[in-house]
């Protein structure tokens, strides 16, 4: 399950983990996407403190393409304008 919503300066997105059989829940994922930058984040049990990680834009993008991509090293070029 997930929630969008959509803010002054960011769109939010939460992701709310309803669980996989013999999986434990995990913490909800806050993702903050701004026009500069993309920000996660997760409250860690074990310290009880959220935990924030910023993936610029060719970050995110270069996560996208690998998430198809079979195990090797990539750089993807960036597009001509």
């Amino acid at each position: 399950m997930f929630t969008i919503e959509h803010e002054f300066d960011a769109t939010v997105i939460t992701l709310v983990d309803e669980g996989e059989p013999e999986s434990p829940l995990q913490e909800d994922i806050t993702i903050e996407a701004y026009a500069e930058c993309v920000v996660l984040r997760q409250l860690d049990p074990m310290t009880e403190e959220e935990v924030a990680i910023t993936l610029s834009m060719g970050q995110l993008r270069d996560l996208a393409a690998a998430l198809d991509l079979p195990e090797g090293s990539y750089r993807i070029e960036p597009k001509p304008r």
